[in-house]
């Protein structure tokens, strides 16, 4: 039994770069000073001192990391899996959503990415990026659209979740395209096409997920209230 789990662990270990270079090292801190500037103080406070909310956030983080296991490696550096960020958002605002998916990314870049020194870049291009971007969608849509249910779960899980895909590879396809010898035209016919397969099923995802927090978790929603989307009409 003890010899099985070590060779376990000896073959989820084995393979893994641990080389850092100055390009990765900055993406840390670029990182870091990220993390500085939309640090949420107040939210970070509450979850100290609500059980119910941590359990939420174990909840999510292994739903997350579950989710984005069922991982298709295209070529090296291309990686296609689901994202399940907009509900993130969606749950625990973009601020303490950005830091709740450092977990599952950090884990990703080691185990399989097997690249630990991606997990900056990919944690700014490939999550607080689209994170940022749905948040920004989301709060224009909160300001000039009716305040209405179908517009919640349509606007906030269903065209987020595709907005979410576009961001996310795009900014991962010109990193790609700045820091390897991949063209334009390769990532293109081999990256960029996924955009409509994977962006279609990643909206519905999200809008079927979101339409099932507010039927029967509406308090699990960050900012979602019957009385604005439901009663004032």
């Amino acid at each position: 039994m003890d010899e099985s789990v070590a060779g376990f662990w000896q073959k989820l270990l084995s393979g893994i770069n641990w080389d850092f270079a100055v390009g990765d090292i900055a993406a840390f801190a670029a990182l870091v000073i990220w993390l500085w500037a939309l640090w949420p103080v107040a939210e970070i406070r509450q979850l100290l001192t609500t059980p119910n909310k941590q359990t939420q956030i174990l909840i999510a983080t292994i739903a997350l990391t579950g989710l984005w296991l069922l991982n298709a490696n295209v070529n090296a550096g291309i990686h296609v899996h689901f994202l399940g960020l907009v509900v993130l958002m969606l749950m625990f605002g973009w601020r303490l959503a950005s830091i709740i998916a450092l977990l599952p990314t950090l884990f990703f870049a080691i185990f399989v990415f097997k690249q630990p020194a991606d997990f900056a870049i990919y944690a700014l291009l490939g999550v607080c990026l689209p994170i940022f971007g749905s948040f920004m969608l989301y709060s224009q849509m909160f300001k000039y659209l009716p305040h209405h249910l179908f517009i919640y779960i349509f606007c906030g899980g269903f065209l987020n979740g595709f907005v979410s895909i576009l961001v996310h590879v795009l900014a991962w396809a010109l990193w790609l395209l700045l820091t390897t010898d991949y063209t334009w035209q390769f990532l293109s016919a081999n990256y960029l096409v996924i955009i409509p397969l994977l962006g279609f099923p990643e909206a519905l995802l999200n809008g079927m997920a979101v339409t099932l927090l507010v039927v029967y978790r509406p308090d699990w929603l960050y900012d979602y209230s019957d009385r604005t989307y439901l009663w004032r009409k």
